[in-house]
């Protein structure tokens, strides 16, 4: 029983220690040191927190604290997205959709911004509308267009209202109700297999 006390007192130990060193880090950040942030996340990120990878990747792939380097983001956020954190898995979609960091790939950007919009990241599902209405990664269906527009509006995210509105203007009534129907279902699978 002590052996088993013990080493549940090292892991909460570890663990308060680990999150104050991330808020140390967030703390360093806030106020503009992101040397010290730097230096605080990227033992953590090395260790596998989700968190501090994110954070590292922007970092990197904003040059705050670092030189500038779109393949270091690129990596972090892979790292991130790979443990299933959202936001990093739609920076990792733009970096493919841009091709910085890694080659410019429109089909991992779809699967990675899918995997951020089935966790209703508002600005992930308008850009998987974004790629089912210009065929980017995906063929072009401005039914899907219209049920990914649609979940991001209902989250909060207004560009997609208007460019749902604009594109019903070229749907069918058909089209529409299908549309309509598939996103309910949809929401009814918690955005999964959309």
């Amino acid at each position: 029983m002590k052996k088993l006390t013990l080493a549940l007192l090292l892991i909460v130990s570890c663990a308060t220690a680990w999150a104050a060193d991330f808020d140390k880090g967030l703390t360093a950040a806030r106020a503009g040191d992101f040397v010290t942030a730097l230096a605080e996340w990227k033992p953590l990120a090395e260790q596998g927190d989700a968190a501090a990878q994110l954070n590292l990747g922007f970092l990197y792939g904003s040059g705050q604290g670092v030189i500038e380097d779109d393949k270091e983001a690129a990596k972090w956020f892979r790292l991130a997205a790979e443990q299933g954190d959202a936001v990093a898995q739609y920076n990792l979609a733009q970096m493919y959709r841009k091709g910085e960091g890694v080659i410019e790939d429109d089909k991992e950007a779809v699967k990675w911004y899918r995997l951020a919009a089935e966790q209703s990241h508002a600005k992930a599902q308008y850009k998987l509308g974004v790629s089912y209405d210009n065929g980017d990664g995906v063929i072009q269906d401005d039914v899907y267009a219209h049920i990914w527009w649609n979940m991001a509006a209902a989250n909060g995210y207004e560009i997609a209202r208007s460019l749902k509105d604009i594109l019903v203007e070229r749907m069918t009534p058909q089209d529409i109700s299908k549309a309509q129907d598939l996103a309910r279902e949809c929401v009814k699978k918690n955005y999964k297999d959309c």
